[in-house]
């Protein structure tokens, strides 16, 4: 709480929107809080069977005349007898000189999961989790405000995050496990097997939406006897955000409270000798303590609260 009793800003650059599922294409939204370096676009779909070519416009703007500058166009092209991308840059009604990539891991037919990934100086884009190009900014990066999709192509989702804080260097393309709409399997309380219990280096990722009117959300961790060795839970009503062990001490996590109503979140928990470090929406907020046993012992990841959830992995 800010002096005053007024509430604290918001931080911008932490809310992530939410994904988008099966948006009919042409398809044109805006980026909440425009593109920046560290963030990350991931669209997943099928290429139809007779499909010629699609275009991912990262535009700045949306107006239909004046035409909007286009910072990057990705532009795969099937009709040819190498399927290939080009990637170009449209300034003030002019095209730039475009850049040919062959080599197109992308099929008629055949579903996809291409990962757009901003950094200081260039895109670089991963198709089905191979690196496939990159692409020098010719427009600042801070202009672009708007994903436009166009063409041939069935977008299943397009989802918008953030690179993982804990990798090995600064820069690295985020895991791009698809997201799922309306699955049996992440129906709430969704349960998780850990078979081998957790070891450093494993990386726990949760993506959902909160619920229009949240109360809390709880992500636990338990072992063979079903007890409880700690707990991340968020509480809406104080907006307050806290590891819990199993005597019930409660630690509260002195960060900005990032669960917002109908907005995007991921949590990312990473495994490290002597305990779990945590992210939310690609900030890292800190640790908590675990003894390397009983991290071992581990064996159900369990999450339950005001949220649906899009993507669970381990």
């Amino acid at each position: 709480m800010a002096p005053g009793g007024a509430l604290d800003p918001i931080p911008d650059s932490f809310i992530l929107q939410p994904p988008i599922f099966h948006p009919v294409i042409p398809y044109v939204t805006t980026i909440f809080g425009g593109l920046y370096a560290g963030k990350m676009v991931m669209l997943q779909g099928v290429v139809p069977l007779h499909a010629r070519r699609f275009q991912v416009d990262f535009q700045c703007g949306c107006s239909l005349s004046p035409r909007p500058d286009i910072a990057i166009h990705f532009n795969p092209r099937f009709h040819t007898t190498t399927p290939h991308a080009i990637c170009n840059s449209l300034h003030s009604g002019q095209w730039q000189a475009e850049v040919r990539w062959p080599g197109l891991d992308l099929r008629r037919g055949a579903s996809f999961i291409i990962l757009f990934l901003f950094e200081n100086e260039e895109m670089k884009v991963s198709i089905n989790g191979k690196h496939f190009l990159h692409f020098h900014y010719r427009l600042p990066l801070c202009r672009v405000n708007t994903l436009g999709i166009y063409g041939d192509i069935l977008v299943k989702a397009v989802g918008f995050l953030n690179i993982n804080p804990f990798a090995e260097g600064s820069k690295e393309y985020p895991a791009g496990h698809p997201f799922l709409l309306y699955s049996a399997r992440l129906e709430l309380p969704c349960s998780r097997a850990l078979s081998r219990g957790l070891w450093p280096g494993q990386v726990i990722i949760v993506r959902g939406l909160v619920t229009q009117e949240p109360k809390d959300f709880t992500l636990s961790l338990r072992d063979e006897a079903a007890r409880v060795p700690v707990t991340l839970r968020a509480s809406f009503a104080d907006q307050t955000l806290a590891w819990i062990s199993h005597w019930g001490r409660k630690k509260l996590i002195p960060a900005p409270f990032l669960f917002y109503p109908q907005r995007f979140f991921e949590v990312l928990l990473l495994c490290q000798e002597g305990g779990l470090k945590l992210a939310l929406n690609g900030q890292g907020l800190g640790a908590t303590s675990l003894d390397q046993q009983v991290l071992e012992q581990l064996r159900e990841l369990r999450i339950s609260g005001s949220v649906q959830l899009y993507c669970v992995h381990i």
